[in-house]
């Protein structure tokens, strides 16, 4: 099994930002669409998770849901905004599919059209008779962004 999807399709259902966090918060900066170079730093299981990748994040919002969205590989996700101070900005979304459960928690620092950061990603492999974490693999990565167009932080 081979397992490096930052962001994957989690339907069309769209809910509310949940935690305390106000999505006017967000530097304008953190809008648009991004280059994303992700690097493996540490993993419980080098067998499932890239040691490399290259994605095209699509960040937008509409009212107070927040999209994430990869033109080429289709996968669509809404993400909730944990935290913002200054120009770090926490975000993290959580995906189901068969009877594994994927959390990304990704940490950016904003830099006029750049961004570098982590993301930690937690992958569980779940009872399909009581749904108790049978497995969790972890996978931290080193993140780096490079504005493609959008807003941009230059004003």
């Amino acid at each position: 099994m081979f397992v490096f999807v930052l962001f994957a399709s989690v339907g069309a259902n769209a809910t509310m930002i949940q935690s305390g966090v106000s999505v006017e918060h967000v530097p304008d900066a953190f809008w648009g669409s991004w280059q994303v170079n992700a690097q493996l730093q540490k993993t419980s299981n080098y067998s499932i998770f890239k040691c490399k990748s290259v994605d095209l994040w699509n960040l937008s919002r509409m009212g107070n849901i927040i999209k994430l969205e990869n033109p080429f590989t289709k996968a669509s996700a809404q993400i909730e905004i944990k935290q913002v101070e200054d120009n770090v900005v926490v975000f993290s979304k959580t995906s189901s599919y068969d009877n594994k459960v994927l959390k990304d928690i990704v940490t950016i620092r904003l830099d006029k059209n750049t961004f570098s950061g982590y993301n930690d990603i937690i992958l569980e492999t779940r009872s399909l008779l009581d749904g108790h974490v049978m497995k969790s693999e972890t996978a931290k990565y080193l993140i780096k962004g490079k504005k493609l167009s959008g807003t941009s932080v230059l004003k």
